[in-house]
Formats: structure tokens, C-alpha cells, sequence
């Protein structure tokens, strides 16, 4: 996203285990997070997790966001991204539908 000049953000389920962000900002047990390069320090990004320090109302904090507990990545500009599979949906199966008069 960054290579094409538009910043990328991740919605976080805070509910999850291991999720470390800053409490005061989470809303609905969700927060928002800013993971571009000029928003970041030491930022780490594996198929385990995602890890940086960011400042959030000028205080530094640690921020540590297990793989499972991402549930977007998106373009702040235009909102476009790709959102992840809920763990507990079972594979194939499609939500059921129904149809109300």
C-alpha cells in the first residue's frame, strides 16, 4: 500500500488473546491502527504477529497484535483492503441466510 502512496491501517479484535495496545483507545473491543513506516518505529510484521512502538497522545507505547486478532487491512484513503476469515466460521460452510417479509 505504501509503494502506491496510501497508508495502511489494521483493525484489531482486542478480545483476543495477547492483544497489547493502548486501552483508552479501544471502542466496541476494537481499535484502529496507523502500521505505515512514518506512524511506526521497530516495526515487525511475521505470519505470527504484528509488533511496533507508536505514540499515541505523545506517549510511546508497545504495540503487539497476534495474526489471529487482525481482521482487516486497509487503505485509510479509500478504504479499500482485505478482510480475514472469522477462525470460527468452518471452512466452506456459508453463513446462513433468511429471508424475512
Amino acid at each position: 500500500m505504501e509503494d502506491s502512496g496510501l497508508t495502511p491501517h489494521i483493525l484489531v479484535d482486542c478480545s483476543k488473546s495477547g492483544v497489547s495496545v493502548p486501552e483508552m483507545f479501544v471502542q466496541q473491543g476494537k481499535i484502529v491502527l496507523n502500521i505505515a513506516n512514518n506512524a511506526t518505529s521497530a516495526l515487525v510484521i511475521s505470519n505470527e504477529s504484528i509488533s511496533f512502538k507508536a505514540r499515541f497522545e505523545g506517549k510511546s507505547h508497545d504495540i503487539f497484535v497476534p495474526a489471529n486478532a487482525v481482521l482487516t487491512i486497509y487503505a485509510g484513503e479509500n478504504g479499500e483492503g482485505m478482510f480475514f476469515e472469522n477462525e470460527n466460521q468452518l471452512p466452506g460452510k456459508e453463513p446462513a441466510l433468511k429471508i424475512l417479509d
